[in-house]
């Protein structure tokens, strides 16, 4: 019997590795996987749709649900999560010290609508009343001119976005003091060659996130798998296979890391670290589905809509195939 062939772009992580190596094998489907970075998987699929799945960002895939007909539908397999608060540089010149001091601003972003930035204006909302309009934005290019919102977006009017200049980047502004902060994804690289000019708004992140998520219980998504949908509603058991398929992935990674007889990863204390997740955020700490998701996902979308992306407010099932909801049980 044949099998379908599919192709899924996704970066190449430990935890997807498993799919890559042929190891772990969707049933029904052959996969060519196509390790490619997450900016050019993006690029593609949402310009062009040129996969049959791929990894995307939360944010975009969020914008993309409120089409007369969206593009995509996703399955709860988070194949990037990351804290953010180690994501929110500062220039020397701008005088903050404090998130508070945020207000007012000038702040950059490399596009207004990823996920990064999304989950940074929420916390700075949360947990520092900082307010998303109570900034001017700027978006551009961080270390290339020319880079423009891979999904435009229509903002309420108290919302103040401007694109940057054709020939300035948002690495060279916060150096310079062109801008006063930078939410990112990415660590600007004057933060490396102008440390006096460049610095985290937190410097001490890791305790700052670690105390977030004792309160919060908030491990932030970034982004997740989507199938095209015209291949979804022509097989709707893709949506299933794919994500069983993830999720044997992951666990090879989870028993990888497990491993200390010789380490899988050069981190030379990869035991202490695995130890330290587990005791913080329990046994599976990078989790995978829907029902332990939800709340962080209700959280995003609420974010998403209050700060002018989404025109409602969505619920968080609305966002993925169906029969990835829930599971059978013996």
């Amino acid at each position: 019997m044949s099998r379908l062939a599919l192709t899924l772009a996704c970066w190449n992580y430990d935890r997807t590795r498993a799919l890559f190596d042929g190891t772990v094998r969707p049933d029904g489907i052959d996969l060519t996987c196509l390790d490619l970075p997450v900016e050019e998987t993006f690029f593609r699929m949402l310009r062009y749709r040129e996969f049959d799945a791929a990894e995307m960002s939360l944010s975009s895939y969020t914008l993309s649900r409120h089409a007369k007909d969206p593009a995509f539908v996703a399955i709860p397999a988070f194949v990037s999560r990351m804290f953010r608060h180690g994501s929110i540089f500062v220039s020397a010149k701008s005088g903050i010290e404090k998130p508070a001091d945020l207000a007012g601003k000038r702040v950059g972003v490399p596009e207004y609508q990823m996920t990064a930035p999304v989950w940074i204006r929420g916390i700075l909302q949360d947990e520092y009343g900082v307010a998303p309009d109570g900034v001017d934005y700027f978006s551009g290019g961080e270390e290339e001119t020319g880079r423009d919102e891979k999904i435009a977006v229509n903002l309420p009017p108290r919302f103040r976005l401007k694109p940057i200049g054709p020939d300035q980047t948002l690495s060279r502004m916060i150096a310079d003091g062109d801008i006063d902060a930078l939410h990112t994804a990415r660590a600007p690289s004057t933060f490396f060659s102008r440390p006096d000019s460049v610095r985290r708004l937190f410097p001490n992140f890791v305790a700052v996130e670690r105390d977030y998520f004792r309160k919060t219980k908030i491990f932030p998504i970034m982004h997740v798998v989507v199938i095209r949908s015209e291949l979804y509603e022509a097989n709707r058991w893709v949506a299933q296979s794919l994500f069983k398929a993830f999720v044997q992935a992951q666990h090879r990674a989870y028993e990888k890391l497990s491993i200390s007889a010789a380490f899988h990863t050069m981190l030379p204390w990869q035991m202490a670290a695995v130890e330290d997740a587990r005791q913080l955020m329990g046994p599976d700490w990078w989790s995978y589905g829907f029902a332990p998701n939800r709340h962080v996902l209700d959280t995003f979308l609420r974010y998403h809509h209050e700060q002018g992306l989404s025109p409602r407010r969505l619920q968080p099932e609305e966002l993925f195939a169906p029969e990835t909801l829930e599971s059978f049980k013996i």
